[in-house]
């Protein structure tokens, strides 16, 4: 009598860890989707608070603008230097699904985009203060990302 297992036994193994693991990637990933979500909301209002802490403090000129002239055109990395100090934000939030920190500045007189192309992290607009998550798609309740 041998000791082993035979050929069937194994397959049957092999085969039944195969149907677990088709039922239980997907709930972990989705699980990640949420989780990212989640992230993106709480980055969002982090973002926001600093934006609205700033302009109050700057006599109501937002984050963005050189020498806080809202003359000069709105440019991302004065948007970065005046928030992280310190005072707003440690550091600039990454967006949880394209892992990206830069920003695509939006100019008083041009129009929000009407959709997210994930090609930045985040999307701004100083003149009305909106900030915006770069990334298409939706949430599983249907709710578009770029519109959290």
């Amino acid at each position: 009598m041998s000791r082993g297992f035979s050929l069937v036994e194994l397959m049957i193994v092999v085969a039944v860890l195969g149907i677990l693991a088709a039922i239980v990637v997907p709930q972990f990933q989705e699980h990640a989707t949420m989780a990212r979500g989640a992230v993106s909301k709480d980055s969002l209002r982090i973002l926001r608070s600093a934006i609205e802490l700033y302009t109050a403090r700057h006599g109501g000129i937002p984050p963005g603008y050189k020498n806080d002239n809202p003359q000069n055109p709105p440019d991302g990395s004065d948007f970065c230097q005046q928030l992280v100090d310190g005072r707003y934000i440690s550091e600039m939030p990454e967006n949880p699904f394209n892992k990206r920190q830069d920003i695509k500045m939006v100019g008083n007189s041009e129009i929000l985009p009407q959709n997210a192309a994930g090609q930045f992290g985040w999307i701004y607009q100083p003149a009305t203060k909106t900030i915006r998550l770069d990334w298409p798609g939706s949430d599983k309740s249907g709710i578009s990302y770029y519109q959290y």
